[in-house]
Parts: C-alpha cells; sequence; structure tokens
C-alpha cells in the first residue's frame, strides 16, 4: 500500500502532483476533431483586419474622449481668432467698430498684451531714459537733509535681470507712469486739467513706493523727480557722431501727504506726522 501511494503521488486524498489533465478534444461522429469557432481561430491571415496598425492620436481614442478633444480644440481656436480680431482693431486705424466697442478692445490688449512698435518705426528709438527721484528728509536731530538723485529705473531693472518671470510692474509701472505725466503736461510742468494732477498724483506714489527701501534715515516731506535722456552710442563702423551726455528734464519738488503713500508705505512717517 506504501508502495502504490508513491508510486501514485497521492497521499491522504491529495490531489496528483503534476499540472492538471487536459480535456480532450471533441470529436465528430466520424472520429474526427471538431472544427474550431472564429473566435478560437483568431484572424484569418487573409483578412485585411489582420494587417492594419492599431489607431494613434485623437483617432485611437473612445467617443467621449475624442468628443472632448474636440471641443476643447474648438474653445482654442475661438479664443487665438477672438485676440487676433482684437489686437488687430487695436492697431488699426480708427474704424466704425473702435468707434463703438474702443473700451472692449483696450480692456483686452491692456496691459498684457500692448502693442509697442518702436523697434519697427522708421526711425527706433536711439535713446536710455531713466526717472531718477531725490527727496527732502527730516532726520532723527530735527534737521532738513537732501538725498541724492537715486536712479528708480536702474532698480526696476536690477529686478528684472535674470528673472524668467519678472513682474510686469517692474517692467512698465514707471515708464507708462512717467510717459502718462509728461503727456498730461502741456509745457513743462504747466498743469493741464485734471490728468494733469491725476498723473502728478500716480507719479508720487510710485515714486514713494520705490524710495520705501531706499532707508533715506527719516520722514520723507519732499521729493523731485528727473529724467536723464542718453543718447545710444552708434556701433565702430557707423560714421554717425552723436552726442552721449546725458540731458536732464527736472521737475519741480512736490509735497508728500498721506494721499500719497499707498498701502504698506510709510516713507518713514508716523501716524502722528501723517
Amino acid at each position: 500500500m506504501e508502495s502504490y501511494e508513491q508510486a501514485s503521488g497521492t497521499q491522504d486524498g491529495a490531489p496528483p502532483a503534476g499540472p492538471p489533465p487536459q480535456p480532450a478534444a471533441e470529436r465528430t461522429p466520424s472520429g474526427q476533431p471538431a472544427p474550431q469557432s472564429a473566435a478560437e481561430q483568431g484572424p484569418s491571415p487573409s483578412d485585411p483586419a489582420a494587417h492594419r496598425p492599431p489607431l494613434a492620436g485623437v483617432a485611437g481614442l473612445s467617443t467621449p474622449y475624442r468628443v472632448l478633444a474636440a471641443v476643447c480644440a474648438a474653445g482654442i481656436a475661438s479664443v487665438a481668432c477672438v485676440h487676433l480680431a482684437m489686437v488687430f482693431l487695436h492697431v488699426a486705424p480708427s474704424n466704425t467698430l473702435t468707434k463703438r466697442h474702443g473700451d472692449a478692445v483696450q480692456a483686452w490688449v491692456y496691459p498684457e498684451f500692448e502693442q509697442n512698435w518702436k523697434l519697427f518705426a522708421p526711425n527706433p528709438l536711439q535713446q536710455n531714459i531713466s526717472v531718477e527721484a531725490r527727496a527732502e528728509y527730516t532726520d532723527a536731530g530735527g534737521s532738513r537733509r537732501t538725498s541724492d538723485w537715486i536712479n528708480l529705473t536702474e532698480r526696476d531693472a536690477e529686478a528684472i535681470r535674470g528673472n524668467l518671470l519678472p513682474s510686469h510692474i517692474h517692467q512698465n509701472q514707471l515708464r507708462r507712469g512717467w510717459d502718462f505725466y509728461l503727456g498730461a503736461h502741456a509745457d513743462g510742468a504747466r498743469p493741464d486739467g485734471l490728468r494733469a494732477r491725476l498723473s502728478e498724483r500716480y507719479l508720487r506714489r510710485i515714486a514713494m513706493q520705490r524710495l520705501e527701501g531706499a532707508e533715506l534715515g527719516g520722514a520723507v516731506q519732499r521729493i523731485q523727480l528727473r529724467s536723464s535722456s542718453q543718447a545710444i552710442e552708434p556701433p565702430s563702423w557707423s560714421p554717425e557722431k552723436v552726442d552721449t551726455r546725458p540731458v536732464y528734464n527736472v521737475q519741480p519738488w512736490w509735497t508728500v501727504t498721506a494721499a500719497d503713500l499707498p498701502g504698506g508705505v510709510t516713507g518713514g512717517r508716523t501716524e502722528e506726522a501723517r
């Protein structure tokens, strides 16, 4: 009995070792194997579908995903068409559409999509223009002192250099504020209506923001701004001769009030001094 159990590979009713037995192939009454179904046989070598490569890209997606991809593509195309139309209306001469929908066009373009054509103008800008400021402040001893000229444009440029995503404020706020101020004054520092007063207040607030980190040593009482325009020296191979000495446009002194201090800016002023 023991030798029989060892030979048969069973012990106490355990199944025999090795792979399970395969079912016998079905046969027809004549003794021949039964034919396999189409699913069991697989694709025929002569069937074109057997040699067709799988679909790639959007065509290979299921129907819901193809619908989603089509909707996204249509949305992107619509936004691109609207953007091109808005930019075209912005740079095009005045017409019926811009007169009727000019506010919508300006709201779409500014400030991120502003178009500056100076690079492609017949006479491109060939000057370095910087805005400088100096302050009159009260030191700890109560004496009035005047700071040196501080190049505000250079401070903005330092914040941009090496920055892959520079702030729009550092790039354009001071420049646009200075252009707004000059455009709102007819001659020199003579005010020209409400826009002139708004431009002065706007420029004072920008200057106080920039002077906040200057550590002047006391409360700022007055500020003065000027622009420095310096022609760019032509290349060595050019016969053109230009005067590269800076030309200054000095503005009058402005008294700083609490209205000139944006949020988070004190300019060294305490609540009592305000």
